[in-house]
């Protein structure tokens, strides 16, 4: 017989009760949340890492290394600028996140900067060397052969030379003005006629109408636009001794804060602001690192920049000019095309509106094939029996299809309503002309 334990029945079952938890006190709100400005950059970390990854195709990492400075770009345009505004204007309220501008920026800083080095490195050390060796060489101007360096100043003289505006700067000529994201030389020279030592800093812009990769010989080699223009400046100079030469980049303020509610007439209102853009704060400045302390410094006295607005990139300080050569036809380095299709009812028949009649057509993009909606718009616009399209646009390229069979059909007598977003960031200029014409059709 099995003895009874003399531990009573209620002690026993408080035993097998589990430990009651301690009460904990929630974590304050503040750590919950996660920071806009850092979630971004997290973001652009997954774009650079895939720019690294070794098993998507060569010259689809390059495109995201590019991609990659465009969205950077417009960080500092837009968020870093939102910032710097709060602490001028005395704002030091922390964020939901608990962050206070200030402390924002910094962090800022510390994630951002071994991210461009990270960038820079992949380009140089993977991408660079991965590229020749599949037959697209990107060459310094001083490693080209005779042959391909006589072609190259040639180019210089024909095409280059005829658009450089070297501006010194002396006490009779102020410092110029510098445009956002425009490559600039910063150079000092030296009278040969003097015999002092004063030296005189002129800024030097490359033209953003010429490509940045200029081709040297007939095959798929290239060196940048900037190196020529440094090998050639001997020509700008007659009678001087051109003694520095480092490239700068400024990153300036552009973004448009228009209230809807303040605008009497909000396209006016986005018009001035779209015309003050160009001459935003400037946010960040990008120097070579062999620029010599006393250019650095006065570039960023002339230009009002402070020592953390500063990013010394050791390598081309304008990446997306290697956006050409994402365009090369070699499908041996790119993504495999994306085959998208047509329903095939659309396809069977002539008229849409016939399809659409016997039921309900399904467009799942982008792998169904976006003409389907150009060709339904296009269909409406000559069809007699649609008297009037009405349609809602957010971003509109230079060449919108759409805006002009919208334009076409007004002009045929239909009635056209189109909703345009007006402040569509970076594309409101595209937007605002295709409002005129839209309103003038």
């Amino acid at each position: 017989m099995q003895a009874i334990s003399n531990i009573s029945i209620k002690e026993r079952l408080n035993a097998a009760q589990p430990a009651k938890a301690k009460l904990a006190l929630a974590p304050a709100p503040e750590s919950r949340l996660l920071n806009r400005e850092l979630s971004l950059i997290e973001f652009f970390r997954q774009v650079l890492d895939k720019a690294r990854e070794e098993r998507n195709p060569l010259l689809e990492r390059l495109r995201f290394l590019t991609i990659f400075s465009s969205i950077v770009d417009e960080f500092f345009m837009v968020r870093v600028s939102g910032l710097k505004e709060e602490i001028e204007h005395g704002w030091d309220e922390p964020s939901l996140d608990g962050m206070t501008p200030a402390e924002q920026l910094t962090e800022i800083r510390d994630r951002l900067q071994p991210m461009v080095l990270e960038q820079m490195r992949c380009l140089k050390e993977d991408l660079l060397p991965a590229l020749a060796s599949e037959g697209i060489v990107v060459a310094r101007y001083d490693s080209l052969t005779k042959a391909e360096r006589d072609q190259a100043d040639e180019y210089f003289a024909r095409e280059v030379f005829p658009v450089l505006t070297p501006l010194a700067v002396d006490p009779a000529h102020p410092f110029p003005y510098i445009s956002g994201l425009s490559l600039n030389f910063g150079i000092t020279v030296r009278s040969d006629d003097d015999e002092g030592t004063r030296t005189r800093f002129i800024r030097l812009k490359v033209p953003p109408s010429l490509p940045g990769l200029v081709q040297v010989g007939d095959t798929t080699r290239y060196t940048f636009l900037s190196e020529v223009i440094a090998g050639n400046l001997g020509s700008l100079f007659h009678g001087m001794t051109v003694e520095h030469a480092h490239m700068f980049r400024v990153t300036r303020d552009a973004d448009i804060d228009i209230r809807d509610e303040e605008a009497e007439d909000l396209l006016r209102a986005l018009q001035k602001g779209l015309r003050k853009r160009r001459f935003g704060a400037p946010v960040r400045l990008q120097v070579a690192p062999g620029m010599p302390d006393e250019m650095l410094l006065n570039l960023m006295e002339s230009i009002g920049v402070e020592p953390d607005d500063i990013y010394i990139l050791d390598g081309p300080l304008n990446i997306l000019d290697l956006g050409a050569l994402c365009d090369l036809d070699r499908p041996d380095l790119k993504y495999k095309p994306l085959r998208a299709v047509r329903p095939k009812s659309l396809i069977e028949s002539k008229s849409v509106f016939d399809v659409i009649k016997r039921g309900d057509v399904l467009l799942h993009h982008p792998y169904t094939d976006y003409s389907t909606v150009t060709n339904f718009i296009r269909d409406a616009a000559n069809d007699r029996n649609v008297l009037a399209i009405k349609i809602c646009l957010y971003r509109t390229g230079q060449q919108s299809e759409i805006a002009e069979i919208l334009r076409q059909a007004g002009e045929q007598g239909k009635q056209v309503t189109a909703l345009i977003e007006l402040k569509a960031r970076f594309d409101e200029e595209n937007n605002i002309e295709w409002a005129q014409r839209l309103e003038r059709a």
